[in-house]
């Protein structure tokens, strides 16, 4: 697909699962597993799924995935694998090297989104993308280094501590285009300052949807996360989300179901679902 002046590739980057609980808030199992069957844990299978952008001059790519860091017990309790596709060997499978990216946009600080931004190497935490700058949202920035009780756990700093070090780092304030044809939302329901970013041109757009509606089964409504610091808000996000891209036929990007790459929303006047599915 092509928007702008960019090819879009979706790239995979790990499978991994999360406590179906969590991820569906107050929606009871009867419900959600219809949609996303959990194991005998409880857990449902999900991805990490990046997107890279590729224009004459530039290779960006929002966000990372899980990365591959992880101490074995991690491993097991998210069963995290990245033995059959994994962010270098997507990247590579489309033609390009971790060297060739010139940006990376990290919609949030959480694990899952940036685990990626470093790799171990000799035993040191080095920088993923060598030549890159990193874009992150400042407010998303201040709560990743100071977390509550309720998020500490999805924040770690050696995702990002080395890019500091390094002068890699790039804030961004406001809604402000910072990249050519690339504008950002800004939703504060999952963690405050999570970058969504918009691609378009006259012709489509398509919105990352990061954690604001990480599957296509969190399309509903009220299908919101407990992970999410204020879920009423995330609800309303969606509302406005939902009636942008209906009303400019958005495609929207799906960060983390297996299934589903993107789609478009629609609403038959008393709940909204997808239509146009594209599937990987």
């Amino acid at each position: 697909m092509n928007i702008a002046e960019y090819k879009l590739y979706p790239i995979l980057t790990s499978q991994f699962r999360l406590d179906g609980g969590a991820m569906f808030g107050i929606i009871p199992k009867t419900l959600w597993e219809r949609k996303m069957p959990s194991d005998e844990l409880n857990r449902i299978q999900m991805v990490t799924r990046s997107l890279l952008l590729v224009s004459e001059n530039k290779r960006i790519l929002i966000d990372t995935g899980n990365g591959d860091k992880w101490q074995e017990k991690f491993k097991k309790i998210y069963e995290i694998d990245t033995t059959l596709v994994s962010l270098e060997s997507s990247i590579n499978e489309v033609g390009f090297t971790p060297e060739d990216i010139t940006d990376v946009i990290c919609t949030h600080l959480h694990f899952d989104h940036i685990g990626g931004n470093t790799k171990i190497e000799n035993g040191e935490i080095i920088p993923s993308f060598p030549n890159a700058k990193y874009w992150m949202n400042k407010v998303n920035w201040d709560v990743a280094n100071s977390p509550g009780e309720k998020d500490q756990g999805s924040f770690m700093q050696d995702d990002w501590a080395v890019l500091a070090e390094n002068g890699m780092i790039n804030f961004v304030n406001g809604t402000s285009q910072f990249l050519p044809n690339i504008d950002i939302r800004i939703s504060n329901g999952h963690t405050p300052g999570m970058i969504l970013p918009i691609i378009s041109d006259e012709v489509n757009t398509l919105i990352y949807g990061a954690d604001l509606v990480p599957t296509s089964a969190h399309i509903p409504l009220p299908w919101v996360m407990a992970y999410d610091v204020q879920p009423t808000v995330t609800i309303q996000e969606k509302k406005h989300l939902f009636r942008d891209a209906i009303n400019n036929d958005w495609l929207l990007f799906f960060e983390h179901d297996p299934d589903i790459v993107a789609c478009t929303i629609q609403h038959d006047g008393k709940q909204h679902s997808s239509k146009d599915i594209i599937k990987i």
